[in-house]
């Protein structure tokens, strides 16, 4: 059984077949004990990759596995591949998902359901980063004094990358990841895959498609990347996205002027958001405060069902900080997220998110992160969203990609599912609209809805449905874009 490669133009070496011994491998698999899979069905193996696929007989990687064989044999249709997270992979667990989707679908009655850590996670051979320490306290609103510190910092978590990355850092990419798919397609003997893919497991899935059209059965894509968009636009379009949810959060509350004490209107809404910011910041390690206070704007403003929360918390915010009360302040902000602090330069941690991210060019020029930053300081501060215009370890790449990125495009595989939330924060709205135009397959839209990775892990039951229903019977919603409602509002009556 053949595991051949679409062949593009390449600036080093074309990618050939793996090697015959590797395209012979069968996996050992070892039952594992699980309490969410009882019964000893939960299995894991490890087989051998092409660190580069260039050079079929070189060095070589391991990959981890994880299988799930179908309860219903006499109705088993094959594998299921699945991942979710990224960009690369999500965090190492991958092979934990089967466990997952077994619990909370019934696709494991007709599928083996097969997990793997993509290369440089998990239980796959591990691509390590030093942790450098930044030298800049994140703030949400940093002023233009450290733009060139926080270049500096990300010139120097490149340079970890490269002193602990190796000769493994150029091979991963999304292109390799497919290719190790269709390894282990290959060495489990099946002629075809079904894949669903979340996040960056819709760029994989996508990928897949277009570089082995022929061997993609049935496929899902839940909170899809844009397919012409680089990574520096995927990370830009968060904030807009952030910005989005926010907007549409301050126009129910500005209709319930009287619940909120918030202003008439969303510009007043806005206006009060400010305020508890500014008062926030004033107070003692108000940069901190007001950082958390961004954080926590942009993930309530996502997420419908808290919104009264949000309506609630700005209020009590701004009291707490118009009074000096910055205990107040600290424990209504507790448990949110900050910038990571430094560790000790040398410490490691797996850097995946970074290989995969450079795969695609970023601009060298300082001036068009700077105008971007004070864009999204000004228009997009919550959800971080600075963040995402700041310069990132592909602006000083350190490396040249062994081969161009794919450019996605339907090769004549079957129609399959894209499913989108129209508020995700992550994964603008706007990917699934074209990543389903751009392979012909049916869009299911959830409406009025901040989720992000909603099939079997977001508790949409409709939408589950619709999806369990394609996967198990092969059978499509009958329009191009069916809409599927997302959690309700809280009930606070307008006035």
């Amino acid at each position: 059984m053949t595991c051949e490669t679409e062949i593009v133009d390449s600036p080093v070496a074309v990618p050939q077949p793996p090697a015959p011994d590797l395209l012979a491998q069968r996996p050992a698999w070892t039952v594992v004990e699980s309490a969410d899979v009882p019964g000893g069905r939960l299995e894991h193996a490890t087989i051998e990759a092409p660190l580069d696929y260039a050079r079929p007989d070189g060095p070589r990687i391991t990959l981890a596995l994880s299988r799930i064989r179908a309860t219903a044999p006499a109705r088993r249709r094959g594998i299921l591949l699945s991942l979710n997270g990224g960009p690369g992979g999500d965090n190492g667990t991958g092979r934990g998902l089967p466990a997952r989707l077994a619990a909370a679908t019934p696709l494991g009655e007709v599928y083996d359901l097969i997990g793997f850590d993509p290369r440089g996670t998990g239980e796959s051979t591990r691509l390590e980063g030093e942790d450098s320490p930044m030298t800049v306290p994140f703030d949400s609103r940093p002023p233009d004094s450290v733009f060139e510190a926080l270049a500096h910092d990300m010139r120097e978590r490149e340079q970890g990358c490269l002193r602990a990355g190796g000769e493994l850092r150029p091979h991963v990419s999304t292109r390799n990841n497919a290719r190790d798919m269709d390894l282990v397609r290959a060495v489990l003997g099946e002629e075809r895959l079904t894949f669903v893919g979340w996040a960056y497991g819709t760029l994989l899935g996508a990928v897949y498609g277009t570089m082995f059209g022929d061997r993609l059965d049935r496929s899902v894509l839940d909170s899809s990347v844009h397919p012409d968009w680089d990574w520096r636009a995927q990370f830009r379009s968060q904030a807009e996205a952030s910005r989005e949810n926010v907007d549409a959060w301050a126009r129910w509350a500005g209709e319930r002027p009287s619940a909120f004490r918030l202003g008439t209107g969303a510009d007043a809404v806005i206006g009060s958001v400010e305020r508890a910011a500014a008062a926030l910041a004033a107070l003692p390690d108000g940069i901190a405060l007001r950082t958390s206070f961004d954080t926590l704007v942009g993930t309530l403003g996502a997420d419908r069902a808290r919104w009264d929360r949000l309506g609630h918390l700005v209020a009590e915010l701004t009291d707490a900080a118009g009074s000096g009360d910055t205990a107040k302040a600290g424990e209504l902000l507790s448990g949110q997220s900050v910038w990571r602090p430094g560790r000790p330069a040398g410490t490691r941690r797996e850097a995946v998110l970074e290989a995969v991210t450079c795969e695609t060019d970023w601009p060298a020029d300082p001036e068009e992160y700077h105008a971007g930053m004070r864009d999204f300081r000004d228009r997009c501060p919550y959800g971080l969203g600075v963040m995402r215009a700041q310069p990132w370890v592909g602006t000083f790449r350190t490396f040249t990609p062994p081969e161009p990125a794919t450019r996605i495009r339907h090769t004549g595989y079957p129609a399959g599912l894209v499913v989108q939330a129209d508020g995700d924060p992550l994964d603008h709205h706007e990917g699934g609209r074209v990543m389903a135009q751009r392979l012909g397959h049916r869009l299911i839209r959830v409406t009025d809805s901040g989720a992000h990775e909603v099939y079997a892990l977001g508790g949409n039951s409709a939408v589950d449905e619709h999806v369990n229903r394609y996967l198990l019977e092969g059978t499509l919603p009958a329009d191009s874009e069916t809409l599927v409602p997302g959690a309700a509002r809280p009930a606070v009556p307008a006035g």
